[in-house]
């Protein structure tokens, strides 16, 4: 690798400075698990690498009623998996995590590592843009949030500008009467990352028929799959078998799967329609 410049500020606030101030091309590292391997194999060539492994502020889970979970961005997977507060409060949130991977993985990878690189096949942004989370991203210039749903702009692209760090993922709480589940399916090894994972929250009235059926795909496209029309069918009915049915194959037609070694366009397209159907019929105990 050529020679590359490290910085490692001590606290946000330098750490925002310094980013701001870097003329040259500069990418964060905090778990490292993906951008070492792109550092490695010449993906990248950053002139300099700015490090937040330093920066206790950005550690840490806590949950503040009225707004939900409160992560910091360089909480690891594993810390997350076994939370007591996000078991807690959010279960399936911690069974994502710990389907990430593996335990090495899950160590050394940190929440706002895995959101920030915007990998297509990755399990919890599907989870999170399903459950409207949003994130802090701080500058120089101050401090903004950003929906979970207007992050992901395309392969290993995000919103964040280039003098922004994401500091903290907010998972608001979900309704008293929400079900949700993450459905992930491995075409090869079981630590693989998914051929397609599926993120369903259902939230139900108190007659039974949904209220907001979220169903969202991920490791399908270049970005998390939501169809908001075929979200829609649900709206004020109840979860039948046969709804399921037409809102899993809407969703096997609307999307048009990448391929890769996981699987191809047509194999992806009879996985989406059936681990949406079964997503459904999890948060809906439709058998």
């Amino acid at each position: 690798m050529p020679n590359i410049k490290l910085l490692q500020p001590s606290s946000l606030a330098e750490a925002v400075a310094l980013l701001g101030a870097q003329t040259d091309e500069t990418k964060i590292i905090s778990g490292g698990t993906a951008l070492v391997i792109m550092l490695k194999n010449r993906l990248i060539a950053p002139a300099t690498l700015l490090s937040l492994g330093r920066m206790p502020e950005l550690r840490g889970i806590r949950h503040q009623p009225g707004t939900g979970l409160r992560i910091g961005a360089l909480t690891t997977l594993r810390d997350a998996e076994l939370s007591p507060i996000i078991r807690a409060n959010n279960p399936t949130l911690a069974e994502t995590f710990a389907k990430v991977g593996n335990v090495r993985v899950r160590n050394a990878a940190t929440v706002g590592g895995n959101l920030s690189e915007a990998d297509y096949a990755s399990d919890p942004p599907c989870v999170l843009v399903a459950m409207r989370a949003r994130v802090k991203a701080q500058s120089a210039k101050g401090e903004r949030e950003i929906p979970l749903v207007e992050l992901f702009k395309g392969f290993y692209e995000t919103a964040l500008t280039a003098d922004e760090i994401l500091t903290e993922l907010i998972v608001p709480d979900a309704p008293t009467a929400s079900r949700s589940t993450y459905l992930k399916f491995v075409s090869r090894s079981s630590e693989d990352r998914p051929c397609v994972g599926m993120a369903a929250v259902l939230e139900i009235e108190a007659d039974g028929t949904c209220k907001e059926l979220r169903l969202v795909a991920g490791a399908v496209a270049e970005i998390p799959q939501e169809i908001a029309a075929a979200e829609e069918q649900a709206r004020g009915q109840r979860l039948t078998g046969p709804l399921i049915e037409a809102i899993a194959q809407a969703y096997a037609d609307a999307i048009e799967p990448l391929s890769d070694l996981r699987g191809s366009p047509w194999y992806r397209k009879q996985i989406i329609r059936v681990l949406a159907r079964r997503a459904m019929q999890q948060v809906s105990a439709v058998n």
